[in-house]
């Protein structure tokens, strides 16, 4: 089974057991459309990438560790996309949870998807509670209200915020879970993998900055100017597309570069390069910023 399949089995897994038999028919198909398809995985990918340079022997536990990371990530854009937030009916190219279910079914699938994300990965890591408990406790970090991704949704409730705790809440904290998660999926030390992910979080949000302002809602796949539409804070209105872009560019080179010593660091720098193309490519930076020099990635 290759990595693509296996979270993909680890998403359809953890739905199926949250949902059951008798569940109500509507919610368990609003909580599909929330996942599938889905985007680019890159933090199951990360989770997986990381368990596999740390020795891990049996992936099924940092498979289950990545599939509750994305289904947490879903749940955030299921609430992203309300009325009450940003009011977006398209996500991934199709219509958005709420705009296809309706407000009130979209608000209990995303409740839905943070309870699957806690119900599977505690399911999949009972044969190893040594291992699952620091799962847990850095699942519930990245989503918690001090510094995860639900602090990020409240800073925009905030009449100031810093970029970089905006950011670091918003995206980073999903992503710092991902690498931290894969090592103690594998029983290794995760401090030496935090820093990929502080990297590649804050780098994915100023690329989703760039976008917001730089691309089109059909290569979105979600409406665009939204950051403007809302006073969000943004690394595209504080330093312009081209120091965005130059930031990012950076900010992947420092992500590379942590990577610690291992036997998987080349696929891991493989991934990060190949991700930084697709999120900022070489075309999107010249038509936006002409002037700048981009050093290779």
């Amino acid at each position: 089974m290759d990595t693509t399949q296996r979270i993909e089995a680890a998403l359809s897994d953890a739905l199926a057991a949250q949902q059951g038999m008798h569940g109500p028919p509507r919610l368990s198909e609003a909580m599909r459309d929330a996942v599938f398809p889905g985007g680019a995985r890159i933090r199951p990918q990360l989770t997986l990438a990381v368990a596999q340079a740390c020795g891990a022997d049996d992936l099924g536990l940092a498979a289950a560790a990545g599939a509750a990371i994305e289904l947490m990530h879903c749940a955030s854009l299921v609430h992203d996309d309300l009325p009450c937030f940003d009011n977006a009916l398209t996500r991934r190219g199709r219509p958005s949870v709420f705009a296809a279910h309706g407000e009130r079914l979209a608000v209990l699938a995303g409740d839905a998807l943070i309870v699957s994300a806690f119900q599977s990965l505690a399911a999949a890591g009972a044969d190893l509670p040594q291992r699952l408990g620091p799962l847990l406790q850095t699942l519930a970090a990245a989503v918690g209200s001090a510094s995860g991704i639900i602090a990020g949704q409240a800073w925009e409730s905030e009449p100031r915020v810093a970029l970089a705790d905006y950011q670091r809440a918003k995206t980073g904290a999903l992503f710092v879970a991902a690498t931290v998660s894969g090592a103690e999926a594998a029983g290794a030390s995760s401090a030496p993998w935090r820093a990929l992910g502080e990297w590649l979080g804050e780098a994915y949000q100023v690329a989703d900055d760039i976008r917001d302002v730089a691309a089109d809602p059909d290569t979105l796949g979600k409406p665009a100017g939204q950051d403007a539409l809302h006073g969000r804070p943004s690394s595209a209105a504080e330093l312009g597309l081209s120091g965005a872009i130059q930031h990012f560019d950076q900010l992947i080179a420092a992500a590379s570069a942590s990577i610690p010593a291992c036997r998987g660091s080349a696929q891991l720098r493989t991934l990060v390069r190949l991700q930084a193309k697709r999120l900022v490519p070489v075309e999107l930076a010249r038509r936006v910023a002409p002037g700048i020099a981009r050093a290779p990635v």
